[in-house]
């Protein structure tokens, strides 16, 4: 009995990973452009009947942001899958896109600057960031346990200011208060998972191609 061995076809190879990345990359996008419209209505439920939509302050520094934020850690996700790259860890600052663009807009430095204007992006980078540290499950316990209670600080201080900054009409004890609160805290939690992929281990090249051409068999 004779046993032929089959050779992975290798020409397919190179188009078969060029495919994962678009594809790890277009899914990250849509899932940021959606993360940035929910949690702008977050920011929109708490200021009430004085919130301005506009096409930069809106589309372009929060949707925008969560667009290029989604972007990132979609190639994060591709390169963890594929054996990593040099220095691809640093895609962990992706969520500092969410401090960095709102800034872009006219006067925004100097408002954050003077009056703390603008704070609220920054500590929403900063708390994923500290976040996907501390669920990623690599590192040193003592540094995730740390940033995670530092990001559950902050999780839990955007959540009080729905009744803090609505009013009454946002009371926590209030349909819409709770379904507001609900979707801050949960934006945050689905931003800090995410954060996490480029803490993460990274998966060997070659099992994940194994993997791959055993599912297309």
């Amino acid at each position: 009995m004779v046993v032929e061995q089959v050779e992975p076809n290798r020409d397919t190879a190179p188009s078969r990973s060029s495919a994962s990345a678009v594809a790890d990359v277009l899914v990250g996008a849509v899932c940021g452009i959606a993360w940035g419209a929910a949690f702008r209505t977050y920011m929109s439920e708490i200021v009430g009947g004085a919130s301005r939509v506009d096409w930069y302050g809106t589309v372009v520094a929060i949707i925008g942001a969560g667009a290029i934020t989604g972007v990132l850690l979609g190639l994060a996700e591709y390169f963890r899958r594929t054996g990593g790259r040099r220095h691809w860890r640093w895609l962990a600052l992706a969520p500092l896109t969410f401090a960095v663009l709102p800034l872009t807009m006219p006067g925004a430095l100097i408002a954050l600057v003077t009056q703390g204007l603008g704070g609220g992006a920054v500590a929403v980078a900063l708390t994923a960031i500290a976040g996907g540290f501390a669920v990623s499950g690599r590192g040193p316990l003592w540094g995730r346990i740390t940033c995670g209670v530092l990001a559950l600080a902050v999780i839990g201080g955007i959540v009080a200011t729905v009744p803090a900054i609505g009013g009454i009409r946002l009371a926590l004890d209030q349909p819409r208060g709770a379904w507001v609160a609900i979707l801050a805290a949960s934006c945050l939690v689905v931003l800090c998972l995410a954060s996490s992929i480029p803490f993460r281990r990274v998966e060997d090249a070659a099992a994940a191609s194994v993997d791959t051409r055993s599912s297309e068999a």
